[in-house]
């Protein structure tokens, strides 16, 4: 009867080792999301206003549109570093365009197809000879911003278009437009995932690409796919960019895939693919930018802002292999 009991005490001990994980992967970061919030409206004066909530979500909007395509790819146990650099190339030539005198919204559709042809070349290249993405990624991403100094002759890019300038710094009902931009972003991209068979494909992919196949996915495919997507994203990004800042800028978007990537991981998708929700990675963004704006607001010297934000990204890839030993 002894045995039993001390058998029945062991047992517990995996079973709620198990439900701590559970928790922790479902809500972990929500839970640092709103302690973190809570530090800084105790420390940082004027956090809590409404102005300032708005700015905050106005500013990680690009990034987390960034990050919502970076999703789609680590889930499938990929990475993509050259979306900063098809932002930069999407805003240039959509810049370019719309001052051309061709209307604005063509101009932006420009902006973010020229982002899906990028990212559908790194598809390709990564399905189908089977490159290593970071290695396709990282030529890519030294080439598109090669090509976005090149078109612009390396200087930025004036944008002369009001209604062009309303996607990035205009406002519906008192709220920025890139605010709207993001959240339709994250709701289909939350569709996808959930409820079609793309989605369930991507998983699986991620999961084992081989398994995948053998279930007759065809993988290539949804890969390019996949990179696609995530070009086009960067170039929505690009689009919005050029109109907050009211040019085509060749430089803009350095450092922005890391950003993204850290957001992504910080979110709980696994870097090793398959496991991941893009809820999730809405929760790392809110984390970088509050985090930002709150040692902003403090006073915080930049460069300690770049250390804590290089201890984020580090944090981030540690939480991920303690979630996949688990």
């Amino acid at each position: 009867m002894q045995t039993t009991n001390l058998q029945g005490a062991t047992a517990k001990v995996p079973m709620n080792k198990q439900k701590l994980l559970y928790y922790f992967n479902q809500l972990g970061m929500l839970v640092i999301l709103v302690l973190l919030c809570a530090a800084m409206a105790v420390f940082a004066p004027h956090f809590t206003e409404v102005g300032n909530v708005l700015n905050v979500l106005k500013q990680v909007s690009i990034t987390a549109i960034l990050a919502a395509g970076m999703t789609l790819v680590i889930l499938t146990g990929g990475i993509d570093l050259s979306v900063g650099s098809t932002l930069a190339l999407s805003g240039v030539v959509s810049v370019m365009i719309t001052n051309a005198g061709v209307h604005p919204v063509i101009a932006m559709l420009a902006g973010a197809a020229v982002g899906y042809a990028a990212g559908a070349i790194n598809g390709y290249f990564t399905a189908v000879p089977k490159l290593p993405s970071f290695i396709v990624t990282l030529g890519s991403m030294t080439y598109l911003r090669g090509l976005a100094y090149v078109i612009s002759g390396g200087y930025p890019l004036v944008l002369t278009n009001g209604t062009f300038k309303f996607v990035g710094a205009g406002y519906i009902l008192g709220i920025p437009t890139p605010i709207y931009v993001m959240a339709i972003v994250y709701i289909i991209m939350f569709f996808v995932l959930k409820y079609t068979m793309f989605g369930r494909q991507v998983y699986a992919i991620g999961g084992n690409e081989e398994a995948a196949r053998l279930t007759g996915i065809k993988v290539e495919k949804t890969l390019i796919n996949v990179y696609s997507i995530s070009g086009m994203l960067a170039g929505v990004a690009g689009v919005v960019m050029a109109g907050r800042l009211f040019s085509g800028q060749p430089m803009v978007g350095l450092g922005a895939e890391l950003d993204a990537i850290a957001a992504v991981i910080l979110g709980g998708t696994s870097f090793a693919g398959g496991f991941g929700r893009i809820q999730g990675t809405i929760i790392g963004v809110l984390i970088m930018g509050v985090l930002t704006n709150g040692l902003t607001l403090l006073n915080v010297d930049y460069y300690w802002q770049l250390i804590v934000k290089g201890g984020v990204i580090v944090v981030a890839v540690l939480l991920d292999r303690l979630r996949s030993r688990s």
